[in-house]
């Protein structure tokens, strides 16, 4: 499954993010993880949900952060769920590309068995 929280710059996307990141990582008997393009909600986020700066890492295109989330997948079998903070900076995509990536997003939730939460600083008309 994929949730979208799309919306101008400043709405309260990263707010809705880290709230309910913060209330499956209570509740879930799973891994949380939470990619974003920094490290400055590590205070805001519960202690059992895993913070990954993704710009840490080589990751410039779609394809490479495909490959980075199916990397973590792959190495922990207990992750339920991923939320994706600022997806378009993550992948270093343009807006106009951003229907077409949420589209392989959520093929790549099924195959992998994964929840992915997004959120995307784009107009509901683009997608």
């Amino acid at each position: 499954m994929v949730k979208f929280v799309i919306g101008a710059k400043g709405k309260g996307k990263t707010k809705y993010l880290l709230e309910h990141a913060n209330a499956e990582g209570k509740s879930s008997d799973g891994l949380v993880i939470y990619l974003d393009k920094n490290s400055e909600h590590m205070f805001q986020l519960d202690k059992v949900i895993r913070l990954i700066n993704v710009k840490e890492y080589p990751v410039n295109s779609l394809e490479s952060l495909i490959g980075f989330v199916c990397g973590l997948v792959a190495g922990n079998s207990d992750i339920v769920s991923i939320y994706f903070d600022s997806f378009l900076i993550l992948g270093e995509l343009e807006k106009e590309e951003a229907a077409e990536s949420l589209r392989k997003m959520l093929i790549l939730s099924d195959n992998l068995g994964v929840d992915f939460t997004i959120s995307a600083s784009v107009d509901e008309e683009l997608i």
